[in-house]
């Protein structure tokens, strides 16, 4: 392995540029099998391989790029790889320790979810959770086998109050779709004089009056990203401040969620339910208690669609192409001061 490089030291001590005979990419996690296919046609030159999220220290033998998903990247793992570019294949950094690669050398780079297709996709799952919880869902099979018609009452859209905690990429493009459900829209984002999204008519307000958006939502749904001041954003305190009835809805990352409190805001009736497509330590157990109780839930496929896929493998490929060639990759959400790994351009054809 590579010594990392820090601070004073001269460029002459930097390792001498090279290039691989084809790009080796690490992915972390034997799922999301799409994403490969995908990143395959657009790199038909590039080994594409993929390990178990518990057992990335044991396959990074001569790996390039690191794809992480949910896997974790931290201090140790980059120093045991030799890798250049910790690549994600979308959003989500929160596993990643971003600080120690970026004094490894390593870049960090990202995939936002605006203009990938992933955001419009995430907003179209949450639509979907919202509505299987609005017009009860889970009793319709009781109905059929009971060939009883009309049953069970719903609930419209219509009207109600959403309360969408963040307002990026998937928050905006959900804020325009709900809007034409003509639901009443309130939003919560750390700049609340940013306002909301262009287009879109609804109130701002700043996480200091979050507890207040809760108690006016008949909705609530989760846009946010996760990192230490958002983690179990939704505790006991928050679910009791929300309005009797209410429907959570989490389409971002389980940690945003107690799934302790969640589970005893069901039991209580005090919450009608909740649609996640993500939890705490997924995949979920079963038997887990939560599952008792009106919870839809989806095994993390959100931004699993054709679109988001294809929009995603092209800015991945793109990058991984940008890497080969020396140059930054785009997104990066670190700045190296000096890299650990360098490229000299491939030959013509190449990548």
């Amino acid at each position: 392995m590579r010594s990392p490089l820090r601070g004073e030291e001269s460029v002459s001590m930097l390792p001498p540029t090279h290039q691989p005979d084809r790009l080796t990419v690490l992915f972390c996690s034997e799922g999301y099998s799409e994403s490969r296919r995908r990143l395959s046609e657009l790199l038909p030159d590039a080994e594409l391989r993929a390990c178990p999220a518990d057992a990335v220290d044991d396959a990074l033998d001569g790996v390039d790029v690191v794809v992480p998903y949910g896997a974790p990247i931290g201090r140790a793992t980059i120093e045991r790889g030799s890798f250049g570019l910790i690549q994600q294949f979308g959003v989500g950094l929160e596993t990643v320790d971003v600080a120690a690669a970026t004094e490894l050398g390593v870049w960090v780079a990202r995939v936002p979810s605006a203009g990938s297709g992933n955001a419009e996709s995430v907003a179209e799952h949450a639509v979907l959770l919202m509505l299987l919880l609005a017009r009860r869902a889970r009793a319709w099979r009781e109905s059929l086998e009971r060939r009883v018609l009309g049953e069970p009452p719903g609930h419209a859209l219509w009207g109600k109050c959403a309360c969408l905690i963040g307002l990026g990429g998937v928050g905006a493009a959900l804020a325009r779709r709900l809007q034409a459900f003509e639901m009443r829209l309130l939003g919560v984002r750390a700049r609340p004089l940013v306002g909301p999204p262009a287009g879109v008519g609804m109130q701002v307000v700043g996480p200091d009056r979050l507890f207040d958006a809760l108690s006016r939502a008949d909705v609530v749904v989760l846009c946010t990203t996760m990192n230490e001041t958002s983690l179990r954003l939704i505790d006991g305190a928050a679910i009791r401040a929300m309005r009797p009835g209410a429907y959570l809805i989490n389409v971002a990352r389980g940690g945003l969620v107690d799934t302790q409190a969640l589970t005893e805001g069901l039991a209580s009736g005090h919450l009608a339910g909740a649609g996640l497509d993500v939890v705490e330590g997924e995949p979920i157990d079963p038997k887990n208690p939560l599952l008792r109780y009106n919870v839809v839930l989806t095994p993390h496929i959100a931004g699993v669609t054709d679109v988001s896929y294809a929009g995603i493998a092209r800015a991945v490929a793109e990058n991984l192409r940008r890497y080969a060639r020396g140059e930054p990759p785009r997104y990066a959400v670190n700045a190296p001061a000096q890299l650990r790994v360098r490229l000299r351009p491939p030959a013509e054809g190449a990548l």
